[in-house]
Formats: structure tokens, sequence, C-alpha cells
């Protein structure tokens, strides 16, 4: 059974830091290219971030580059989106997607003071 499993969202102030986690199984991680993806409840999800499937290729959102920075671990089959500098605007659900289709259930982020 496929899983992608999101952890280490939560609440933090504007300027603070979060790191999410994206633990992979299943299927064969190595392989495939990664997103990361969110959604602000009642809007369209917004692309954020993707990584080769070795690690070299990443590219991000504009309104985001700079401030995050995605990894992979995969002898662990895990995925990573440092997020620093963290504004109200990144409040959302974040999901981390393979480029094959699939999704994990998402974690919430909310950058409030």
């Amino acid at each position: 059974e496929v899983q992608l499993v999101e952890s280490g969202g939560g609440l933090v102030q504007p300027g603070g830091s979060l790191r999410l986690s994206c633990a992979a199984s299943g299927f064969s991680f190595s392989m495939y290219g990664m997103s990361w993806v969110r959604q602000v409840p009642g809007k369209g999800l917004e692309w954020v971030s993707a990584i080769g499937s070795a690690g070299g290729s990443t590219t991000y959102a504009d309104s985001v580059k700079g401030r995050f920075t995605v990894s992979r671990d995969n002898a662990k089959n895990a995925l990573y989106l440092q997020m620093n500098r963290l504004e109200p605007q990144d409040t959302a659900v974040y999901y981390c997607a393979a480029v094959v289709g699939y999704w994990g259930q998402g974690t919430q982020v909310t950058v409030s003071s």
C-alpha cells in the first residue's frame, strides 16, 4: 500500500520556522520526483516546491523562494520542507506528492501571532 504521511505542522508566530517531513512507503521513492503543494481552505491548490529523484534539482514558487528549502533522504524514504521566515500568508494545509500521483493527507501550518 502506498503511503505518504506528512508531519511537522503546527502553530508558529510570524518570522518563525517549521520543518515538515513526509514519510513515504509502498513505492520506489528514490525513483520519483516529489513536490510540496499547499491549500488554503476555500481556495485552490498552490504548488510550493519540487525536487528531483536524486535531490540535485530543486524549484520553488516565487512566493517562497529564499525562505523555504526542499530536501530528501532516499535512504530514509523521506522528504522535507524547511520553512523559515514564515508569514501569515503561508497558512495552509501542506501536502507532499509524488509525480506519479500519490498524495499524503496533509499537515496544517498556521502562522499567527
